[in-house]
C-alpha cells in the first residue's frame, strides 16, 4: 500500500522513521527543484541518510502519487465508529 511503501522503501534496505518522513516532507517544502544541489541538502535536513537514499525515497512518493491519482490504491474500508458519526 502507498503509505507503507515509504516506511519500508520498497526493499532498498533502508527504513524510514515518522520522524525522518516529516523531516524528508518539510525539506522538500524547502528545497524546489530548482535548488542547486538539492539533494544534498534534502539529504542533510533529514540527516542519517545519503543522496541517493533521498532520492530514491522521492522517487517511491512520485509513484505512490500516480497510483493514488490513477484509481491504483484501493479505497480504504473504515469501520463505523458506532457513534453517529457516519459521513
Amino acid at each position: 500500500m502507498a503509505s507503507n511503501s515509504l516506511s519500508t522503501s520498497r526493499g532498498s534496505g533502508s527504513s524510514w522513521t515518522t520522524q525522518e518522513n516529516k523531516k524528508f516532507e518539510k525539506a522538500l517544502a524547502v528545497y524546489d527543484k530548482d535548488t542547486p544541489d538539492r539533494w544534498q541538502k534534502v539529504a542533510k535536513a533529514v540527516g542519517g541518510k545519503s543522496v541517493e537514499e533521498v532520492k530514491r525515497h522521492y522517487e517511491i512518493l512520485i509513484e505512490d502519487v500516480r497510483d493514488i491519482e490513477s484509481d491504483r490504491v484501493p479505497f480504504p474500508n473504515y469501520r463505523s465508529s458506532g457513534s453517529g458519526n457516519n459521513r
